[in-house]
């Protein structure tokens, strides 16, 4: 399957990139919804989350860790959002798996929020939350 991100792997569309290995490339964010704003992209092909093998999800993560630390001595952000949209329902609009590495300041306009439902569950509703996922584990 092909993406915009496939052919931006493939250098046939530009990008700006800052890292690449074998298994993973990063580059700045076109929106650069702030200053600073990275994807950490598998090279391989997969359309979301549930498609990635763990040990590649693995690799994915260090790098994100690793250039979220570069992140932070570039910019000096106050913070970091790292986000993944998995599936259309989730806003996903690039459906090749990819991180968000979103640096945080003080005044920027970037708003994340969800919301909180803490008071509208029971402590029946957890743990049948919980029994549920770990079934599936």
């Amino acid at each position: 399957m092909s993406s915009i991100f496939t052919k931006i792997i493939a250098k046939e569309i530009p990008a700006h990139f800052v890292y690449e290995d074998d298994l993973v490339v990063a580059f700045l964010d076109i929106s650069q919804a702030t200053k600073g704003h990275t994807l950490v992209v598998p090279k391989a092909f997969y359309k979301d989350i549930f498609s990635v093998p763990e040990d590649l999800a693995a690799h994915v993560m260090r790098v994100a860790v690793r250039i979220s630390n570069a992140l932070k001595v570039a910019f000096e952000p106050e913070g970091i959002n790292i986000l993944s949209n998995n599936g259309e329902a989730s806003g996903q609009s690039v459906f090749h798996f990819h991180l968000h590495l979103i640096p945080r300041y003080e005044k920027d306009e970037a708003k994340f929020s969800l919301k909180n439902n803490m008071s509208n569950l029971s402590l029946d509703d957890y743990k049948e939350r919980a029994r549920l996922i770990k079934a599936a584990l």
